[in-house]
């Protein structure tokens, strides 16, 4: 997937081939993110505001949301470039929270293209990808497949190399 880095938009769906796979740069869990994600989400679980709470709690102390997590993911996964201007739509996933990630974790996406489908009557094809979110001991603490719909190249013009 190295070719996205070299220019200004993302891969299309001919330029995906399965097994390739990529991993983001990391991203530090901090308390601002969990509570702005509180906040905006309206999800003041004790499990994430809550110090005395937590200390009680399977984890001992406060662990991010799953879904901002799965939220920091979808960011890390953009900044790898390989989606720019060529995804038209996320179709679906199927996720699984594996383990607690707390304040001050720092976690990163890797992302392995795990199937395609071309989809000519809509332009392009499903590209579904094998996604791991690790923490900085390269455990494994959220998982799954995401489904995205990826525009075709455009067809070459006369003329033109």
């Amino acid at each position: 997937m190295g070719k996205a880095l070299a220019r200004n938009t993302g891969l299309f769906f001919e330029e995906f081939v399965s097994g390739d796979a990529i991993t983001s740069v990391g991203r530090t869990v901090t308390e601002t993110d969990i509570v702005s994600f509180a906040a905006l989400s309206g999800d003041w679980n004790l499990i994430h505001t809550d110090t005395e709470y937590s200390r009680q709690s399977l984890f001992g102390e406060r662990v991010a949301h799953g879904l901002l997590v799965l939220s920091i993911a979808s960011g890390l996964a953009v900044r790898l470039g390989f989606m720019e201007d060529t995804v038209q739509a996320f179709m679906g996933m199927e996720w699984e929270f594996r383990g607690p990630v707390k304040i001050g974790d720092t976690v990163r996406l890797r992302a392995t293209i795990e199937d395609k489908k071309a989809m000519p009557r809509l332009g392009g094809g499903f590209v579904t990808f094998k996604m791991q979110v690790l923490n900085q001991r390269d455990e494994i603490v959220q998982r799954g497949a995401w489904k995205v719909l990826v525009k075709s190249a455009p067809a070459p013009q006369f003329g033109q190399d």
